[in-house]
């Protein structure tokens, strides 16, 4: 009797400790979450994700972003029926669920639903109307059912809420490529100057531009009355996008008429889009008179709110100094990429400035300091139509000593079809 009571004390106290160390060791909810991210993300095991989920959910069958994570899991490994169930699911259990939307409208998305897919995106948004994620998801269906003018909406307004959505602005050059392939443009600039001339200058310009798979396409026909002479331009500009990460600018133009414009141009510009709503580019401009002008740029941009600033320089070097010129423009995004006001001040001559490029004329006197400012606004209105005018102010430095100023205005128009 006394032996049967030594063992049943020693069972009790074998319980007592091994209870809680089983307890212990059996991982909860969130753990088994983790455990199963790191399989999915680190170890590429699959497998091994779902099976450590599905543990989880039948400890916490409400967990509703661990089933998300595990329909998301379903959908990479091609088990779209058990995906789309557990979707479903979770939508029953919470209407609109954000993660749940996002996830199921993807795979409908990608598997080519794309109705289906725009009917799961709206249920979430009248949950999340403010959902980037979503809505950008949205103008994505949208623009592969070739509901170009609503998905155009979808993006603008996404712009206006966040300006740094460069996701959402570089969908809207794809929407806007796919919607209107062709575009004609029309500017005018008048430019009169104090001192300097005693007649104005006048530049007007037709352009026609193409939408590529590689990229935009323009050529332009440029007109200059310059000194009392006539001249005219033919140029060429394209931005081949390289890939999400890179594109380019390049350019070429040619004229007669020596003086009054270049007589060959040429640029080159590799643009990145980079983290944190930056961008920054580097290339350079070749103008050719009596003989050849080098010049290189540099520019970093920055999305902020409803903001863009750039700050850019162009270095030309000569043959004992590097000349330089400094350029900080502002864009206040009123809606859209196009509907915008902007602001620019800088010092010195840019090259890509038609009105001025001429300076850089070696047998041409006059002195390229100067400080400029310019004001402009551009709009688009019905979808197709692009209004824009700009004004600027600029006081050089043309003789020694002897500064005037040279006031221009420019106004344009192109139509997208």
């Amino acid at each position: 009797m006394y032996k049967q009571k030594i063992k049943l004390l020693l069972l009790l106290l074998l319980a007592i400790n091994v209870l809680p160390m089983a307890a212990q060791t059996e991982a909860s909810t969130d753990e088994l979450y983790s455990l199963a991210r790191t399989a999915a993300f680190d170890e590429d095991n699959y497998p091994k994700a779902i099976a450590l989920l599905k543990k989880a959910l039948a400890k916490s069958p409400d967990y509703l972003e661990v089933s998300v994570f595990l329909g998301r899991l379903y959908t990479y490994t091609d088990s779209l029926q058990q995906a789309r169930m557990v979707f479903k699911e979770v939508l029953q259990k919470e209407a609109g669920h954000e993660g749940a939307s996002l996830a199921y409208g993807n795979l409908e998305y990608w598997n080519s639903n794309s109705e289906k897919s725009l009917v799961v995106v709206n249920s979430g948004l009248e949950k999340h109307p403010n959902s980037q994620s979503l809505g950008l998801l949205k103008a994505k269906i949208l623009k592969d059912l070739k509901r170009f003018n609503e998905s155009r909406i979808v993006i603008d307004q996404l712009l206006k809420n966040n300006p740094e959505f460069t996701e959402a602005r570089s969908l809207l050059g794809s929407v806007n490529s796919s919607a209107a392939k062709n575009s004609i443009g029309l500017s005018y600039d008048f430019v009169y100057f104090d001192k300097r001339f005693n007649d104005p200058w006048h530049l007007a310009s037709v352009s026609y531009g193409r939408q590529t798979g590689l990229g935009s396409l323009t050529a332009r026909f440029n007109y200059a009355n310059r000194f009392t002479t006539n001249g005219a331009q033919f140029e060429l500009d394209a931005y081949p996008r390289i890939s999400d990460l890179f594109y380019a600018y390049v350019s070429g133009g040619i004229s007669e008429n020596k003086g009054i414009f270049p007589r060959y141009r040429a640029g080159f510009s590799l643009y990145a889009n980079l983290p944190a709503a930056f961008e920054a580019d580097a290339g350079f401009r070749f103008l050719s008179f009596s003989s050849n002008t080098w010049v290189y740029t540099l520019g970093v941009g920055k999305y902020y709110k409803n903001y863009w600033f750039n700050l850019r320089t162009y270095l030309t070097p000569s043959s004992n100094s590097i000349s330089h010129s400094y350029s900080l423009t502002t864009r206040y995004y009123l809606g859209g990429a196009d509907d915008y006001l902007s602001f620019k001040i800088g010092t010195g001559i840019s090259p890509d400035d038609n009105a001025n490029n001429v300076a850089f004329d070696p047998d041409n006197s006059y002195k390229l300091k100067s400080v400029n400012m310019s004001l402009g606004y551009k709009k688009l209105l019905w979808d197709t139509h692009e209004f824009s005018i700009q004004a600027s102010l600029e006081n050089q430095e043309y003789r020694a000593e002897t500064r005037g100023n040279q006031l221009s205005i420019g106004v344009g128009y192109s139509k997208r079809f």
